[in-house]
């Protein structure tokens, strides 16, 4: 009885001794604590001031699900959500092809090929602000470099940012050179992963390149995929940065105005509906209630692509 007493008390003693059970906790505690502060609060207080009229000048007023009730009948916010799963869609899939065949072009041991690499990186590493505004003159109308070689091509000039129909293509090309490098980086990770005996095998038996490609590095890249696809679609659709600097209030040189989400709102996303009617507006409540919609859209599309991928990565 007493020897048995003695285990027990020690086994207890353990959970928060030697074997790492409370200084597991301590060492923990500063990164619960971190996550409560600053994200499970801040959550919970948009989802209040999103069922409230808040200007920051007065005290919120409780007002239900009106905010809520009002996104359906917001014309702009319907833009914006056409315009954000625009971008999502003509960036995630052209981005995830041409980094992954970036990634089959530089997997080579060959002299400089780290050259190559850090060459193609190089913009991951540069500030969306300062890329964005780069390409605003690359886009210029009048004098920018890409129509003066449309020019030189015998093509006609092309309004890029200035034009209804062309402003969020101009920008999703920027958006999948920007972020190419480092996609590159996650499938070139992927690609060495591959045992090499697996591509001895396949040539033995007569398989050529492109049979390799689909039958040997696609499905080993599954996951690889799966991940890239995942935290791309999140990405893309909180996508704010690039529309701001290069949609920025003005007028080109025929006269006509522009401004942020323009021209007539071609190029409006969500996050820049959340922050124009935040602090421009100063409807806070309007704003949660924005960024709870766009919530929801992340979630819904999020566990669509799981679905669709679960095969491929349980294979």
């Amino acid at each position: 009885m007493a020897a048995g007493a003695v285990v027990r008390r020690r086994r207890r003693g353990s959970r928060f001794g030697n074997r790492g059970g409370f200084a597991g906790y301590l060492f923990v505690a500063p990164s619960i604590l971190f996550l409560i502060i600053f994200v499970i609060l801040p959550i919970v207080a948009a989802f209040y001031y999103s069922l409230t009229d808040y200007d920051l000048m007065k005290a919120p007023r409780f007002a239900g699900f009106k905010n809520y009730g009002n996104l359906p009948g917001d014309v702009r916010f319907t833009h914006a959500v056409t315009n954000t799963l625009m971008f999502a869609i003509g960036t995630v899939p052209s981005g995830v092809v041409t980094s992954l065949l970036l990634a089959a072009l530089i997997n080579r041991s060959i002299r400089g090929i780290y050259s190559f690499r850090a060459m193609f990186y190089l913009p991951v590493v540069s500030s969306f602000v300062s890329v964005s505004l780069i390409w605003l003159w690359f886009y210029e109308p009048q004098f920018g470099l890409f129509n003066e070689a449309l020019e030189m091509l015998g093509l006609p000039r092309s309004k890029f940012l200035r034009g209804a129909e062309t402003a969020m293509l101009s920008i999703i090309v920027l958006s999948v050179w920007k972020n190419m490098g480092l996609n590159m980086v996650i499938y070139l990770a992927g690609l060495q992963g591959i045992p090499p005996h697996l591509y001895e095998a396949s040539e033995i038996d007569g398989a050529g390149r492109v049979s390799q490609f689909m039958r040997i590095t696609l499905p080993l890249l599954a996951p690889t995929t799966f991940f890239v696809v995942i935290v791309y679609f999140i990405g893309a659709l909180q996508m704010f940065v690039q529309v701001w600097i290069m949609t920025n209030p003005g007028s080109d040189a025929s006269g006509g105005n522009y401004g942020v989400g323009g021209p007539l709102d071609s190029t409006v996303t969500v996050v820049v509906l959340i922050y124009e009617n935040a602090f421009a507006y100063l409807k806070m409540g309007y704003a949660s209630a924005v960024s709870f919609a766009l919530f929801l859209v992340i979630a819904v599309i999020t566990i669509i692509n799981t679905r669709l991928l679960r095969y491929d990565i349980g294979n």
